[in-house]
């Protein structure tokens, strides 16, 4: 029985490995294969995170805490932290499609490989990605797919057929173009609350400098006294519940 579960889990290994980077290991000897694995999963959470509302939620949190002047506060951890709790809320949807899609008939042997699993795990996630990016992002990284694709030799196989087939619909598009296309959008929509946010507390900086010159005082730095008032104006607006409101709402209306 031990060396049928060995072979079993080398031949996952492989299966996996070869449907998260479509390199066949199956040739290969175990700790080929067990390094090929572990050098995915190492490097899978982060592009699983950048198909997610992380990357937008951190961004923004980041412009907030700039804005305060509170270079240290909150630290880089609990920034984190919050951002993954939210993201967990906003993409909750999207995880029970993925678990009710791909890793229930995984378990339940409707679907015999990984790599099929993936693909249908791929579904609900490039749907949540699409209603989120912007047109002009999508078609920006198509374009550069079809012309890299145009540089290319016309007798690669079937590589090169395929750069003349373009996709019927957005949802065919592959992971290398609607991903990109996702977190080029993802940012510009938090630089643009980032500066919404910033706007306030460039009030507040902008007054107490005019009043600090008006006065003579030239040697006191104006964080010290902007800093104290932006906290008092952020805790008295309920800044926290606002922030966090806007960034789940943003996501949830689309969904």
């Amino acid at each position: 029985m031990l060396p049928s579960s060995v072979a079993a889990a080398e031949a996952t290994i492989a299966d996996t490995a070869k449907a998260l980077t479509g390199l066949d290991l199956s040739g290969g000897g175990a700790s080929l294969r067990a390094i090929a694995l572990l050098t995915v999963v190492s490097v899978v959470p982060s592009f699983v995170l950048l198909a997610t509302s992380y990357p937008r939620i951190l961004v923004v949190l980041s412009f907030l805490r700039r804005a305060l002047g509170a270079h240290d506060l909150p630290p880089n951890p609990v920034l984190a932290g919050l951002a993954l709790l939210l993201t967990g809320i906003v993409m909750a949807p999207v995880w029970k499609r993925v678990h009710d899609d791909a890793y229930m008939p995984l378990c339940r042997g409707e679907i015999q490989t990984a790599e099929e699993a993936l693909a249908r795990a791929s579904v609900p996630l490039k749907r949540f990605m699409l209603s989120h990016t912007l047109q002009r992002d999508l078609k920006l990284f198509l374009e550069l797919s079809e012309s890299q694709n145009a540089t290319q030799p016309a007798g690669k196989g079937t590589a090169g057929a395929s750069t003349n087939v373009a996709p019927q619909n957005v949802e065919e598009l592959g992971l290398e173009i609607v991903l990109p296309a996702f977190v080029l959008s993802e940012l510009k929509i938090a630089f643009q609350m980032g500066f919404l946010i910033f706007l306030p507390f460039l009030v507040i900086d902008l007054a107490v400098s005019a009043v600090l010159v008006s006065m003579g005082m030239f040697l006191m730095p104006p964080a010290m006294i902007s800093l104290p008032l932006k906290v008092l104006v952020f805790v008295l607006a309920d800044g926290w519940n606002l922030v966090v409101a806007q960034l789940v709402a943003g996501f949830q209306s689309l969904n």
